[in-house]
Order: structure tokens, then sequence, then C-alpha cells
């Protein structure tokens, strides 16, 4: 009898709980309706967020997949727009991409969100199932609202469409050098060149590997041809000789550790980009983009074409970045200071595990600034809110506190100095990247984007 009662009540207990979830399902609010530009800003913060929150990730890993990333959302939706042209045969051996049956009907939003999801998931295939649920759910929810009142043949049509480019564009990525790439973040067999002012594992440093990131990333295939063939930088000859040109950059490192304002403090941590706690140096460069398209308003394709152009930008300048800094395989100021100039110093925010020269966050800066101000101006006032309410930084006394900027190069100049700050970087290094950024992606910005 008791157990009879008992199963009684079980079952009027999980009815009404079930009820009573249905109800609340019910009452949510269901998400805003999204115009076409807000659909690729939706998938933008979701490849930031994928970024984030994926393993194993590295600024160079990430920069690859931004550009294929921007690419991909672009050449989803070019065709519907008669004024833009595709950048079919202008790449680096990407001689041919689908193009639509002009005898059919698209809708181009659908066709952006079957891209856009699809190529997340090609390129972060070691991203974790909560997150490819996010990805489903995203376009499903995008499929849902687009849809409707359309023909059965016009959704599938879209549909396929944007599959098959993201398809085309994955399997053209996986023969440029990078696939998969943090699979071998470090290469252990390296020989590291031992010479006067070489690059040495630091001790005080972000990663506890003895072994540089990415060694041959350099040699990777870049998105256009001509950022292959940009010239190659200049160095300071080696010398410890106070007062000359390579002396005087580290010690201008020293200085300004010892007399740091606030505010500089505050732009080293905020610039920093840890891949282990954030969407990494490229990814704030994506956000940035996304910052401009959601304040600026513009229509899909302007949209689409600042994605394309920020992450191919971004992309090249990491693999030339890469490429120099293992040419020239200079030191850091935690090697030069600490021996020539005082045994005590530490940098305040810690070593990167490669090389110095050029600085990559100056360079994929610069180059993000330089393809933005091509779609959204020279004049463009934005406020980063990037790591807004994180923890404070107990170990440096500072807080993460927001930036506001009159102009997409006020923040490239600003990232670049960051690093000087941090004392990870000489001025020679920023100067550099910041000018070789600009080299990168006015190639970018001069492809034929329009008919």
């Amino acid at each position: 009898m008791f157990r009879k009662r008992y199963y009684r009540h079980l079952i009027i207990l999980l009815v009404g709980i079930t009820f009573f979830a249905i109800i609340g399902c019910e009452n949510q609010p269901k998400p805003a309706p999204l115009k076409p530009n807000e659909v690729a800003i939706a998938w933008a913060k979701l490849t930031l967020f994928i970024t984030q929150h994926t393993p194993s990730n590295s600024p160079t890993f990430a920069s690859r997949a931004f550009g294929y990333i921007g690419l991909t959302m672009y050449e989803s939706v070019v065709h519907g727009y008669e004024d833009y042209h595709s950048l079919e045969g202008q790449l680096n051996e990407l001689e041919s991409l689908p193009k639509p049956d002009t005898e059919k009907q698209y809708d181009w939003v659908l066709s952006l969100n079957a891209a856009q999801a699809s190529i997340l998931r090609d390129i972060y295939i070691q991203t974790s199932e909560e997150n490819v649920l996010k990805i489903d759910s995203l376009e499903r929810r995008i499929y849902e609202q687009y849809s409707k009142n359309l023909k059965e043949d016009m959704v599938t049509n879209s549909i396929s469409f944007g599959k098959e480019v993201a398809q085309a564009i994955f399997e053209w990525s996986k023969t440029d050098g990078g696939h998969r790439g943090y699979l071998h973040n470090f290469d252990k067999e390296i020989i590291h060149p031992d010479f006067p002012g070489s690059w040495k594992p630091p001790l005080f440093a972000q990663s506890f590997s003895h072994h540089p990131l990415h060694p041959h990333w350099g040699e990777n295939r870049t998105f256009v041809s001509a950022n292959a063939e940009v010239e190659d930088p200049e160095f300071l000859p080696y010398d410890t000789v106070p007062g000359s040109p390579y002396y005087k950059q580290f010690e201008a490192v020293y200085k300004k550790e010892r007399e740091l304002t606030r505010a500089e403090k505050e732009s080293a941590i905020w610039w920093g980009d840890d891949p282990d706690v954030s969407f990494t140096p490229p990814g704030h460069s994506y956000y940035i983009a996304t910052l401009a398209a959601e304040s600026s308003g513009a229509d899909l394709i302007t949209v689409a074409k600042a994605y394309a152009q920020t992450g191919i930008s971004v992309a090249d300048a990491f693999i030339e970045c890469w490429k120099w800094k293992y040419a020239f395989f200079t030191e850091r100021p935690n090697t030069f200071v600490p021996k020539y100039i005082d045994e005590e110093w530490e940098s305040f925010w810690p070593d990167p595990p490669f090389p110095a020269f050029p600085s990559g966050h100056a360079i994929q800066a610069a180059a993000a600034a330089t393809a933005l101000e091509d779609n959204y101006g020279t004049n463009f006032k934005f406020t980063d809110r990037a790591h807004e309410g994180r923890e404070r930084d107990k170990v440096r006394d500072t807080d993460f506190t927001i930036r506001s900027f009159d102009s997409f190069w006020e923040a490239a100049q600003e990232t670049a100095d960051s690093r000087f700050y941090g004392g990870i970087h000489t001025p020679i290094d920023n100067e550099v990247g910041l000018a070789k950024g600009v080299e990168i992606a006015t190639n970018v910005n001069n492809l034929k984007w329009k008919n």
C-alpha cells in the first residue's frame, strides 16, 4: 500500500515538474529577430567565443582561423551584390570557387549562415561538444527566422551554396602548411641558433616550454601572393657598449619600466590577450571589427567584406612576422637588461615563448587597423570593452580598464606601445611591426573587391 502511494505521488510530482518546465519555457522571451548585418555579427561573436574556449589554441593558429572564416563569410554572400567582386583567382592558389546558378534563387543570409557554421566546425574541429552545440544552436536560430515564407527550393539552394563555399575554402586551407597547427605548437627537435643577441628561453615567461612557438609558421602560404614578397626589414647590429644604437633600444625599455604610470600599466595588461584566458591578439582585432560593424550599422556586404579584409590581413601579418622572427631570432629585454644594465631587473609583463623582432602585436594591430580604415574610415570612434569585468591583476596590482579611441590607428599604436610598457619589446620591434602591418594590409586592400 505504501509503495503504491509512493509511486502515485512520484508520478504526480514528475508531471507537475514537467508542466511547469513547459510553462517556464513558453514564458521565456524569444530572441529578437536578427537583421542581415546582425547575423554576420552574431557569427563573429561566436567565432570569438570558440577561439577563446578551445584548448591548445595560439595566436598563430587563431590568426589563420580568422582569415578563413572571414573569407568564407564574404564569399558566401558576394554574388548577391552586383557591385562586389569575388576573390576567386586573386588569392594564392585559390583558382576557383563555387558559383551560384543564375537560374536559381538564393537567400544570402541563409547562405552565410550555413557557410559560417560549416567553416567554424571544420577549422575548430578540436573544440568541445558544448561549443559544437552552440554552433548548431545559432545556425538553427537563424535558419528558423530566415527560412519562413520562403519556397523550399530557395532555402535548399541557399544552404547548399553556403556549404559548398565553406567546403571549397576549407579544402584549400588544408594545403597552406598550418592545417591543424595546434597539434604541433612546439617543435622539440628544433636546434636553437646560438649567437650574441640570440633568443633564449626565458625563466619569466607566459609558457613553461623551452621551445619557441610555431617555428615553421613563416613557411606557410600567405593568402595574398604579394605578401610573401614583402621586403625583409632591417635590424640593428649587436652591441653591448652603452650609447650604441642596440644598447639604447634595451636601455629605453629598462628606463620605461622604472617609471610606468598607472595608465601605462593598464594598457600593458589590457592588450596582453594571453590565449589561455582570452580570444588571443588576432581575436582582439576581430573583436574591434565587430565593434565597428555594430556601431556603424553598415549593411551585410560591407560587414562581410570588413571581416574578410581584417581576417586575411591579420593572418598574413602573422605569417610574415613569424618568418622574420625566426630569421632574425632576436633576444628580448629579459635577456639583455639583466646581463648588461641591471641584474635584478624583470619585465612588467612575462615574455611570450618566441623571438622578439618584429612585434607580433604591432604588426597584426596595424594590419587590422589598415583593413578597417578601408571600410569604416580613418576617424572611427569606439570603446573597447573586451576585458570589462575581469578580476584585477593582483600580481601587477592593476585593474582592467576599458579603452576609448578616436581611430583604429590610435588603438593599433596603443597595442604596440603596450608591449614596450610591458618590457618585452624594444621600440624598433614595434616600429617595424607597425610599418610592415600597414604594408601587408595595403596589399589585401588593393585586391579587386568591387567591380
